[in-house]
């Protein structure tokens, strides 16, 4: 158990969170969740000792031991991984350590024997001769292989150092377990093996993810860092939507009944106040006007961007052919003879194991990379306008404010009013308008990237991983955006809810070519599970 009790942390005149009181317990998983900049990685440090609140205190078990996911792909680059996931757990990985020095002396004394034997005793307790087998089993689980674990970190690729760093923070089953953002740059797979362990994880956990299918899978409470406070709500993240939604609808609807009481009551006086007859009224009404309170909307730091696509006009019958297209990069086969034809109202899942391959042929269809062979051709109704992965080519401009940005890619004819309003809708208002390219972050430059797509007025879409670096809030009003738009859609995304509720057609890209299924992503998903339950069992027939 973590107990948080008037906590407040402040940057200056911003306030970040104010009297924050709250108790985590064994057994629950909390969603940390809150607009970017709402303080949900600041408050994680807090809980993890690694950062000192203005005011208040945090409280744990004396014995209970605080695991949490390292952002720093760089600390262990000199361990191997195996020793990285071990240092999870920094005791047993000390005692270790002074235990294989012992053990490599070539002259053991009588003293080494006596502290030999203290750290058999010690390195027993803390499970540490089950400590290879578990590390083995959560590396596989996170798709680490075996012939990696013994090498160098800084020998791995990003996305594999970040699944060895969640190995790290899951070893040892740590008594409270904070994750922030753990399902970045893992595939669906590894995503549902990480859902089933922590389903069974009996601790306190604490999670921070932008993953809303993740979230209702895992959590048991949600933790919403919203009008400078912290509110628990019971349920997964869809509970708390509802909830908060008639939350607000209801503090909404009480605060206009009071302001219109109010505006009754002030009226009444003005007109009567003066009048003979009426001024006993007039007076009762001032007394109940006195006593009615009147309370400001709370400002919720919570923000939806306006996305809404226009084709400008509907797709013909042709939209898109593709015949024998393949392509190598640096020699390595990313898909070879792929055909496909795209047919009206298609929203298309592309997934598989390989993103380079979804975002080769994304850069194809887009004419930003030519095919080794084969051919394809959009239909003469059909424009296109594509959403890459890696956008910093589109802000190599630095001189560029927000408005010159957005103004290259609408219409000649429309105004700087028009860009700016277009900006508004997208969160930049005001002064925010004026910000230079160079300083946005990861998720401003992805809204501004949206934006663009939108003037587009395009009727095929082609997006590569669009939900990366955005909030729960742009993610939703992406989903609800491209739920709306009546055209076809190509598209792929980690994100499982992003994908069950736009795609209604799943292709999946293999290294045997493709499987291509008219049907929705838990369907899809389903039928594979068949299809691998069917194979195991007709293997297991023929072994027997």
């Amino acid at each position: 158990m973590i107990t948080a009790s008037n906590v407040a942390l402040s940057y200056g005149k911003r306030i970040i969170f104010q009297d924050v009181n709250i108790k985590f317990t064994p057994g629950n998983c909390y969603g940390l969740i809150g607009a970017n900049g709402a303080g949900k990685s600041t408050f994680l440090k807090i809980l993890a000792g690694q950062l000192e609140p203005d005011r208040g205190e945090v409280s744990k078990g004396s014995r209970q031991r605080i695991a949490m996911l390292s952002q720093d792909q760089f600390a262990f680059d000199e361990h191997t991984v195996f020793n990285t996931v071990i240092m999870g757990h920094k005791k047993l990985y000390k005692v270790m350590a002074e235990r294989e020095v012992i053990y490599a002396k070539a002259d053991f004394t009588e003293e080494d024997g006596i502290r030999s034997g203290e750290l058999e005793a010690t390195f027993g307790e803390m499970n540490g001769y089950e400590a290879e087998a578990e590390a083995a089993t959560l590396l596989n689980g996170l798709g680490i292989p075996e012939d990696m674990r013994q090498k160098k970190m800084k020998e791995l690729e990003g996305s594999d150092k970040v699944r060895v760093l969640l190995a790290q923070a899951l070893f040892g089953n740590p008594d409270i377990l904070l994750l922030d953002e753990p399902t970045n740059q893992l595939d669906l797979k590894t995503i549902n093996w990480l859902e089933y362990f922590l389903s069974r994880f009996q601790n306190t956990v604490i999670i921070v993810s932008h993953d809303r299918h993740f979230l209702n899978q895992v959590c048991t409470h949600m933790a919403d860092i919203d009008y400078g406070k912290l509110q628990a709500y019971v349920g997964n993240y869809d509970f708390w939507y509802e909830a908060s939604q008639l939350r607000f609808s209801q503090k909404e609807t009480e605060s206009k009944k009071a302001n219109a009481k109010a505006a009754e009551l002030k009226d009444f006086i003005r007109r009567f106040s003066s009048n003979a007859s009426k001024a006993k009224q007039a007076t009762s009404r001032k007394k109940l006007l006195d006593k009615l309170t009147l309370e400001d909307m709370p400002v919720s730091s919570r923000k939806y961007p306006y996305i809404v696509f226009n084709a400008e006009r509907p797709c013909g019958d042709v939209i898109l052919e593709i015949k024998g297209l393949s392509k190598e990069i640096d020699g390595v086969p990313m898909f070879k003879d792929l055909s496909l034809n795209v047919n009206k109202g298609d929203k298309i899942a592309f997934v598989g194991d390989n993103s380079l391959a979804k975002t080769t042929l994304f850069q194809i269809l887009a004419g930003e990379l030519e095919a080794d062979a084969g051919s394809f051709r959009w239909g003469v109704t059909i424009s296109n306008s594509y959403f890459p992965k890696e956008n910093s080519a589109y802000f190599n401009n630095d001189d560029l404010d927000l408005v010159g940005w957005l103004r290259q890619y609408a219409p000649v004819k429309e105004t700087e009013s028009f860009v700016r309003g277009f900006l508004g809708k997208m969160l930049f208002k005001g002064e925010e308008a004026l910000k230079k390219t160079s300083v946005l972050s990861g998720g401003e430059r992805v809204r501004c990237m949206l934006s663009r797509m939108m003037l587009s007025g395009a009727n095929a879409l082609i997006l590569d991983e669009p939900t990366n670096h955005l909030d729960l809030e742009s993610i939703t009003s992406l989903n609800n955006g491209l739920i709306d738009f009546s055209e076809v859609v190509l598209f792929a995304s980690h994100d499982h809810q992003f994908v069950s509720t736009v795609a209604n057609r799943i292709v999946e890209i293999t290294p045997d070519g493709i499987i291509d299924v008219m049907m929705d992503f838990d369907e899809y998903l389903e039928m594979k599970e068949e299809s691998q339950a069917a194979e195991d069992s007709s293997r297991d027939r023929q072994a027997a």
